[in-house]
């Protein structure tokens, strides 16, 4: 099936990182409303409500159509164990793994 949309995962650049970093601001220009993320994963995937047939409708009553959501999931690169230069994906027993991400909200 084809992707009618974005349905991709994204390296950042900045890596798998101890903390935090920034990577998207997204902001809705007419309300002000803010969301901010940072993450310690190195990729993103970012989907776009593709699959939206205004089939659905929303507590307002409004349909969603193609493209009306999107979906930013912090992550590994999806072919990491095959890919020896990805970040590895590996844990072995008696490991942990430990990743945070950070959603901020704000408005004007």
């Amino acid at each position: 099936m084809t992707a009618k949309g974005y349905d991709y995962n994204w390296a950042l650049d900045k890596g798998v990182t101890d903390r935090p970093e920034p990577f998207a601001q997204l902001r809705d220009a007419g309300s002000g409303r803010t969301m901010r993320i940072a993450t310690t994963e190195p990729g993103v995937y970012l989907c776009s409500g593709n699959f939206l047939d205004g089939t659905l409708t929303g507590s307002s009553g409004r349909a969603y159509r193609q493209g009306d959501g999107m979906c930013l999931e912090t992550q590994h690169f999806p072919d990491s164990p095959n890919q020896p230069p990805f970040p590895s994906t590996v844990l072995r027993p008696g490991d942990t793994y430990r990743s945070a991400t950070v959603h901020s909200f704000s408005a004007r």
